[in-house]
């Protein structure tokens, strides 16, 4: 026996091995920095790229509304078409060499989805948005940075064959990252993932986001200094009596954003009913915003320019009320002809003029009591913001986080909470809801369903890349285990009957010691569900089976597809809740 082998059996050192060996917790926390870290980089390369595409259209730096003020009227309205002919072009065609593997957006895969993001759909999505946006569409790049981010970490989750639910909190730590790199708000960036895309606060979570946060936001100060998204001014609070106000403004944001959904939606809708291709739409979408800008420039890009000008500079109301009008119907335009881009720094820019127009008001009404127009705006871009997501939490933080005030947060917490209540009474949908939104499938037998007796498996049945023929060879395997991250494939013969199940770990291990040479010595033996069955006798049968997918035949054995165990789980809670209410 060697010197190392009778070292390392030692009781002293096999006591600190087992006390400092990695667990699962610290594997996952150097991986949440990891992705942090390529998080980070990811929206700082989508930022340079934004950047010299900007340069090479105007010259110069200064911003994409400066760069409309100094244009011809005919070259306002070119300059937008053009590039929404562009991003629609490659949308439209890149689609017969890009096939769809995964999520379309981050919320899905976190929520809803296995983490599967695919490469190549994110990076032809970011070319689309970048070509928007640098030529003067009304949405944030902020949402492409976002996607960028989960969608590396979603890369590192798959070569890492992570199992489904280890790899949506990965995801969910790249998407953190985006964020916090976005918007050098680290603390709101982790809530917005808790609060929007989870629904809930947990430590099982909330630590590898902060972690990733954390991080990326230390790389974006080493890469970009620390600054402020917005050059908040001093927050002012002349007495107590105000807090009135603030509350008004509350129940004003919380009105006027259902509204603005509601056009957002509207939008979308007009412009899919339209029978022309995509580039068209987005052509038109790109000129609706030139014709805007030929009376008010100001609705180019995401708008920091203008709030900056709003929070520092005295704008007389009807000018206000002009470019708030304007600026909402392009990001209605934009948006709803399919841009990829974000709405979240259009709300804040809605929230921020509709603010200082209500402290214009104020000072007109109480001009001894009233703080001066900017302190409402301030207020005014997390109550709208709230009332707009749902999440006032995150929005308080959030103004927080920018302004570095402790003035600004007794009135931001009744405004946001206020603009909360409010929106949540006159419309249930929040402005990601369509992105968080479950199997329409399993929402349509809910609906059809007085409880679980209604509703069978096999109308949840589908057949999709869980699915795998028994002549693949290991290395399609390996890859398909690499592409989704499921925790089994489901392996049928030639004449679609199942052969058994395929899990991951025991893939693995094979990969690992080349043994057994014929991987179908790996299948577990599996009795498909009887697609008959109800939800309940479903999960009963699957259950001990384990594994993220279950496949499911009918009475005479013929296929039918596979059926997602999580999904049965999420979907029997949600009838069962649903008929709760119904009976109460």
């Amino acid at each position: 026996m060697s010197a190392a082998s009778v070292w390392a059996k030692l009781p002293a050192v096999v006591w600190v091995r087992r006390q400092f060996a990695p667990n699962t917790v610290q594997i996952t926390l150097l991986l949440a920095g990891f992705v942090g870290l390529l998080g980070a980089l990811a929206t700082v390369a989508f930022r340079e790229a934004l950047g010299g595409l900007q340069f090479l259209l105007a010259g110069h730096h200064a911003g994409m509304v400066e760069l409309a003020k100094h244009l011809n009227w005919w070259q306002r309205l070119l300059l937008p078409t053009a590039g929404g002919l562009v991003a629609g072009l490659i949308l439209q065609y890149s689609t017969r060499w890009v096939p769809k593997k995964g999520a379309d957006d981050y919320m899905e895969a976190i929520a809803i989805g296995s983490g599967v993001i695919s490469l190549r759909q994110t990076l032809v999505k970011s070319l689309s948005s970048l070509c928007s946006v640098a030529s003067g569409a009304s949405i944030g790049r902020e949402g492409p940075m976002v996607q960028l981010a989960a969608m590396f970490a979603s890369l590192v989750g798959r070569v890492l064959a992570f199992p489904p639910e280890r790899l949506r909190l990965l995801v969910a730590c790249g998407a953190t990252a985006g964020i916090t790199s976005a918007y050098n708000a680290p603390i709101a960036g982790a809530l917005f993932i808790s609060e929007i895309v989870y629904g809930s606060i947990t430590t099982a979570t909330l630590g590898p986001l902060v972690v990733a946060s954390v991080i990326a936001n230390i790389v974006i100060r080493q890469f970009l200094g620390y600054d402020a998204v917005y050059q908040m001014p001093r927050f002012d609070f002349v007495s107590g009596w105000e807090v009135f106000f603030y509350l008004g403004l509350g129940v004003l944001a919380g009105v006027l954003a259902p509204l603005f959904l509601r056009l957002l939606d509207t939008a979308k809708q007009g412009f899919g009913s339209l029978t022309v291709p995509l580039f068209a739409r987005l052509a038109l979408g790109g000129l609706g915003v030139g014709i805007l800008s030929l009376h008010v420039p100001q609705v180019w890009g995401n708008g920091y320019s203008v709030v900056n000008s709003i929070l520092h500079s005295s704008w007389a109301w009807q000018a206000l009320a002009m470019v708030l009008l304007f600026k909402v119907l392009a990001t209605a335009s934009s948006a709803g002809s399919g841009a990829v881009g974000g709405v979240f720094t259009p709300t804040l820019f809605v929230g921020a003029a509709l603010g200082s127009l209500y402290g214009i008001g104020m000072n007109a009404l109480a001009p001894e009591t009233a703080s001066v127009a900017s302190s409402y705006a301030v207020v005014g871009m997390g109550a709208f913001l709230a009332a707009t997501t749902y999440a006032p939490l995150m929005s308080i933080l959030m103004i927080f986080e920018m302004t570095l005030s402790y003035q600004v947060v007794l009135p931001l917490m009744l405004a946001c909470i206020t603009a909360y209540l409010t929106a949540h009474a006159l419309r249930e949908d929040s402005v990601y809801a369509k992105s968080l939104h479950r199997n329409r499938a399993a929402e349509r037998w809910i609906e059809g369903a007085s409880g679980t007796d209604g509703v069978r498996v096999r109308a949840l049945a589908v057949d999709n890349n869980a699915v795998i023929p028994s002549d693949a060879s290991a290395a399609a395997i390996t890859e398909r285990f690499k592409q989704t991250g499921y925790r089994n494939l489901v392996v049928l013969d030639s004449g679609a009957k199942v052969l058994g199940l395929l899990r991951n770990a025991g893939w693995w291990q094979r990969e690992a010691t080349g043994e057994p040479a014929d991987w179908k010595a790996l299948l577990v033996p599996c009795k498909p569900l009887d697609g008959a069955m109800t939800l309940v006798d479903a999960l009963h049968a699957a259950g001990p089976l384990g594994g993220d997918w279950i496949p499911v035949a009918d009475e005479d054995g013929g296929w039918l597809g596979v059926v997602s165990l999580p999904g049965l789980i999420e979907i029997l809670t949600k009838t069962r809740a649903e008929a709760a209410k119904t009976r109460r």
